[in-house]
């Protein structure tokens, strides 16, 4: 087990690496820089901006140093001075910038994580156990369903029926008053009233996908000898079910959660924008635009440690459930 948890955190290291490698160099793979689109802007408003000040704006921002310069010192903030940057735009660090977002993004990621658990695992279980019957066809439809619209189809059409049939939007994750203020009892309970209605829209396809891949697999255990043999021995059906089928079943259900959790906070960029969700996937987007480099290659970065993070709790988690898996493999 220790040699395990050593192996997966060097591994981790390599892989967050590889991660701030790749994601540096193709944000600055399109043409211009920060300094571009921020005169791009300026001219859009009708203000002009001479060579000389576009080129005292690249100094002033060290954009005018080789890539692989600008790279050696954003890593070396990162690993010195736990520093992701500074953004360009915002004119403040990237910790500042996005601290209250991450975690309203990593909340909702749970919270939806949680949601798609609760129901997919039980409906999984129901359509196998009752193959064919109107229930297994009832959420083999719905299931179907969930992943034929996509999430933001799904957002607009709650937002519409919402705002027809109740005169609510439900946009957003705080009520005006709460938006900007700070942390306290009041603002927490807005955010849980406001935060069902985005788990809902984000949780909809994982579900579908879960309750179909438990649904699969709980079937091929059912059908291995083992389970002929303890219902031969007399043993209740709901033991034979639980003990061993579902906890073998629940594999793959669990190394897919790891992919869930970063999926949520990058596939809910457009949800986001839709719904006007305070996350980091809208400020992602308006990063790349604006080519702020720092403020995107540190959500990126953020967004792969928690890939790294999610795999390995899920490489735990298999382990406990299911003995016989082994990470020493060949």
């Amino acid at each position: 087990m220790l040699n395990f948890l050593i192996r997966r955190t060097v591994f981790m290291f390599v892989a967050l690496f590889a991660v701030t490698v790749i994601s540096f160099f193709i944000i600055n793979l399109p043409k211009g820089d920060y300094v571009t689109a921020y005169i791009a802007q300026l001219q859009a408003t009708g203000s002009l901006v001479d060579a000389d000040e576009a080129s005292n704006l690249r100094k002033f921002y060290g954009l005018d140093r080789p890539l692989y310069i600008q790279y050696l010192k954003w890593i070396s903030q990162i690993v010195l001075e736990q520093n992701l940057g500074f953004s360009f735009e915002y004119n403040q660090p990237v910790t500042v910038v996005i601290a209250e977002r991450l975690l309203l993004t990593i909340i909702l990621a749970i919270a939806t994580i949680i949601f798609i658990w609760i129901f997919a695992i039980p409906i999984g279980i129901i359509s196998a156990v009752k193959q064919y019957s109107f229930w297994d066809y009832l959420f083999t439809f719905l299931g179907f369903i969930g992943l034929a619209i996509p999430d933001f189809m799904i957002a607009l059409i709650m937002m519409y029926l919402f705002f027809v049939w109740f005169d609510f939007s439900p946009g957003g994750l705080f009520s005006p008053e709460f938006s900007q203020a700070a942390w306290s009892y009041a603002r927490v309970m807005d955010l849980i009233e406001h935060m069902w209605i985005p788990i809902v829209v984000l949780g909809t396809a994982g579900t579908a996908q879960l309750i179909r891949i438990t649904r699969a697999n709980l079937l091929d255990e059912l059908a291995k000898p083992y389970v002929v043999t303890a219902r031969a021995k007399g043993l209740s059906e709901w033991k034979v079910i639980a003990k061993y089928p579902v906890r073998i079943a629940l594999n793959p259900a669990i190394s897919l959660t790891a992919y869930i959790l970063p999926f949520l906070i990058s596939g809910s960029v457009i949800v986001g924008v839709v719904l006007s969700l305070p996350t980091v996937g809208p400020m992602l987007v308006k990063a790349l635009v604006a080519q702020d480099m720092y403020l995107a290659g540190g959500i990126i970065l953020l967004v792969g440690f928690m890939t790294v993070i999610g795999t390995f709790i899920s490489d735990l988690l298999l382990l406990w459930i299911d003995p016989r898996i082994r990470f020493e493999g060949s």
